[in-house]
């Protein structure tokens, strides 16, 4: 078999004084070494002055100071590439974890600043508008209590809607929210379900009186409900709140004597519940007759 021909590689220019690379030239060499290599001090054309090692100027890595390309040496120059949907125009001064952060411009129109890790790994392939769906046509669409007025704009990829509520209200929803379903009102609907679940009356909740009286906070340190310890005054009181108003019941030396007097307070919470099942019964007993 005839013998395979060897490669030859071209000769790298010898670097000197008057050498030129783009816009740079070479004009002597410093008391420096880069890796090894010799370091020249180098005049742009604009009048700005770099040093480079013998290996960049060979290799054209570098050809300005800085002034046109704004790559300084060392980084990767990724002007003009692509990556997905991204552009890179130009690296910034900002830094994250040692990866230079460039400024990119997407097919959808928006600028985004993006690590160089991220870009050449993959991670990011546009400004955040390949996560969400392309806009839709939604004005006078109803979505729940919602009805679409006009479109609001898009932020972080995600286009948004103006949208009037049943109760009166505006509100600006995602269209992911409004698509999926996540979203039917202006927030009214959960209120609404609150209070009913609450059932609240007179401004007082049924439902938590029924889960117990002695229910915690978590900042009680008296291990019963409504009574605290009044470091000031080195007592202990007793209160109780009811049909929104709170109701001072009193302080003591011994903390057991406190908790009696918020025990004794906690009768008209009894009254409450009994009137309330007594009207929840005669209610029920109307409704039977109906049907």
């Amino acid at each position: 078999m005839a013998a395979e021909k060897k490669k030859i590689r071209p000769a790298r220019p010898k670097i000197g004084i008057g050498y030129r690379v783009g816009r740079l030239s070479v004009e002597e060499a410093t008391d420096q070494r880069k890796n090894g290599y010799l370091v020249w001090r180098c005049r742009c054309d604009c009048g700005g002055e770099i040093q480079l090692d013998t290996r960049c100027i060979q290799r054209g890595t570098v050809t300005d100071c800085g002034c046109v390309s704004r790559v300084k040496p060392g980084q990767r120059d990724i002007t003009g590439m692509r990556f997905g949907k991204l552009v890179a125009l130009e690296p910034t001064d900002r830094v994250v974890y040692e990866s230079v952060v460039w400024r990119c411009i997407c097919d959808c129109g928006n600028e985004i600043h993006v690590p160089l890790r991220q870009l050449t790994m993959g991670y990011r392939k546009s400004c955040g508008c390949l996560g969400h769906p392309e806009r839709k046509d939604y004005v006078g669409r109803r979505f729940g209590r919602l009805t679409v007025t006009a479109y609001g704009g898009k932020r972080g990829g995600m286009h948004y809607w103006k949208c009037r509520c049943d109760c009166g209200r505006e509100a600006l929803i995602g269209q992911t929210r409004l698509q999926s379903g996540k979203t039917k009102s202006c927030g009214c609907l959960q209120s609404e379900v609150y209070r009913e679940n609450l059932k609240l009356i007179d401004g007082t909740s049924v439902t938590l009186l029924e889960a117990g009286k002695n229910r915690l906070i978590s900042t009680n340190t008296s291990g019963h409900t409504g009574v605290y310890m009044d470091k000031k005054r080195s007592k202990w009181i007793a209160q109780i709140t009811f049909k929104g108003k709170t109701y001072y019941l009193g302080s003591y030396d011994d903390k057991g004597e406190a908790i009696r007097a918020r025990e004794r307070g906690e009768e008209m919470y009894e009254d409450f519940l009994e009137q309330y099942y007594a009207d929840a019964r005669q209610q029920d007993a109307m409704t039977d007759k109906k049907f």
